[in-house]
This record gives C-alpha cells, structure tokens and sequence, in this order.
C-alpha cells in the first residue's frame, strides 16, 4: 500500500492501470485502443553506484501493432530543472531496453508545477538540438474538478486521481464531499468491489486509503478522515461493502472504547472478556458495554443481563 503523497499519484495507475485510457483524453491526450496495460520493473539503473529509478513503468499493447509502447510515470511534487536530466535518460533508456517507443507522463499537485512540467526538454545548443522531449501532464488545470457524488460514482478511479491533483485546490472539500458520497452511491448501486471498465477490483476501502494518504497531511486529510467517520449508509442492511466497511469500523472503534475506559479506570480485563469485546460487531451491545464500562466494578459486568 502507499505510503506517502509522492507515491500515491503514481501508485494509483497500479491499482488501476486501465486510468490511463480514462483520465488522459480528460485532459486532451488521445490514447489508442489497447488490449492490456501491463506494470514493467522500474530500475533503471545501468552502472551499480549510479541508481535511477522511474516512480512507475508500463507497457501498452495495441492491437495490429507490434510490442506496443512503454509509459513512464513521474510523480512530482514541485518544479526541479535536475529532473530533465532524469527524465530523457529514462526515455533514452527504456527506448535502448525494450526497444519500443517511450513516453514519459508527469502527474502533479500543484499548477505551478504542472505548467513546468509542460515545458518541452530541447537538449542541444543554438546551433542544433540533438533532442526534443515532449512530456505529457496530468494535474490541476489538465483535469476536470469533480464535484458531483453521481460524477464520481460513474468512475472512482477518476474522481480518486482527480481529488489527489487538486489536493491543493481552496474547493478541497467539496471535491472530497462529492468523492465521499460517490463511493457510498457506487456501492449501494452494485454491491460489488467494482467492474472492469471504471476500476477493476478496487475495493472502495483501498480507494479511501489512497486518498487519505495522497492528501498529505493537513487539513484536507482530516476533512476526508471525519467524512469517512461520519459516515451513515444510504441504504441500511442492503449488505453493500461500504456498510459492511462502516459497521466494522464502528464496531472497533467502539470496542476499543471499552477497553480503553476499563483500562484507565484500573478495571483488570481477562483474556476471555478483552476476546468477547473485540470480536463482537453488535453495534446495540457495544453501546451497552460502553456505557457499562464507566461504572463496572469488574470487567465480567461487562455482559450481566438486566
């Protein structure tokens, strides 16, 4: 899983491979009909002492052409001229490797980077250039700001990447209240992990934790971190995997709960009464033993009947 906001701009085409075809022509770049995206080893290093690794690597295959092209891409979090440097070396590499023709894609948070990611590479002086490197870019102003739970429930894997570029955008929360409830809405619709063509098996889960982590920390993370807390199923007992995903998480919160008051009342918890606790997902029980847990004398008094 991600662990920081770096990696998961890049990581969530991992996930999702099939985002490219869905995002790209969002922001105006055609992308061929393809029979399969596939994730390539990222080292790229020639010379031991001299590491370069691209953030990720794919290989697209298209129909009626042979091999296909190579995808780098690139998370980047500010403008850095020492990364044009990096950059052609990946795409000369990868050429000289595979032997197919490379393409670098550059996804980013902010516009001001974005812009200069932009930038054609042009390597060479005044009177010839030996090289033109002409990156691609996703990001704020590239894409479309999502706004709408139904927008966002058509594609979670969009609405996600497009939450993750506009992380630093001042309409944060509504993009983040909108993805909130598009995840809840895609959900109760389907029942399901996702279908092949708007996010494969993507747990909604595994989307929530993308976007918190992506968010780095700050204000945002904790808006989406309350959003996820707070929220109440749409359609109560229709078994979707966000109830299911709710109901465990308050069923644990809650336990650990009551455990923690016992605790720091100086309570004594045996292992049979700390199992019972933790296992259970009763909601109605474990407000019961919460409220319980304040004024017990021994931790068994927990599960006494009236």
């Amino acid at each position: 899983m991600v662990s920081s906001p770096h990696e998961a701009l890049h990581r969530i085409f991992r996930a999702d491979p099939g985002l490219f075809a869905r995002l790209l022509p969002q922001a105006g770049i055609d992308f061929p009909e393809h029979s399969a995206i596939e994730p390539l080893d990222t080292d790229l290093t020639e010379i031991r002492p001299l590491e370069r690794r691209v953030d990720s690597v794919f290989r697209v295959r298209v129909p009626g052409e042979e091999g296909g092209f190579v995808l780098a891409v690139e998370s980047q979090g500010k403008p850095d001229p020492k990364k044009h440097n990096s950059w052609t070396y990946y795409l000369a590499h990868i050429y000289a490797k595979y032997r197919l023709p490379p393409f670098l894609l550059v996804v980013c948070r902010d516009k001001a980077t974005a812009s200069w990611a932009a930038e054609p590479i042009r390597i060479g002086r005044g009177f010839h250039t030996s090289m033109v490197v002409f990156p691609l870019v996703l990001g704020p102003g590239t894409l479309p700001v999502i706004t709408e739970p139904d927008e966002a429930a058509r594609d979670l894997g969009v609405a996600v990447f497009s939450a993750l570029a506009y992380a630093k955008d001042p309409g944060l929360t509504a993009i983040l209240d909108a993805l909130a409830s598009g995840v809840a809405v895609d959900a109760d619709k389907s029942g399901s992990r996702g279908n092949s063509e708007t996010g494969g098996d993507v747990d909604r889960v595994d989307w929530a934790e993308i976007v918190e982590i992506g968010l780095g920390e700050g204000p945002g993370r904790e808006y989406w971190r309350h959003l996820m807390a707070t929220y109440t199923p749409n359609f109560p007992g229709s078994n979707t995997i966000v109830e299911e995903s709710w109901l465990e998480g308050r069923a644990k919160g809650q336990a650990e709960a009551v455990l923690h008051i016992l605790k720091a009342r100086g309570i004594e918890i045996s292992g049979s009464v700390r199992e019972r606790v933790t296992e259970c997902t009763d909601l109605d029980a474990l407000g019961t033993w919460l409220d319980r847990s304040l004024s017990v004398a021994r931790a068994e008094e927990l599960f006494v009947e009236e």
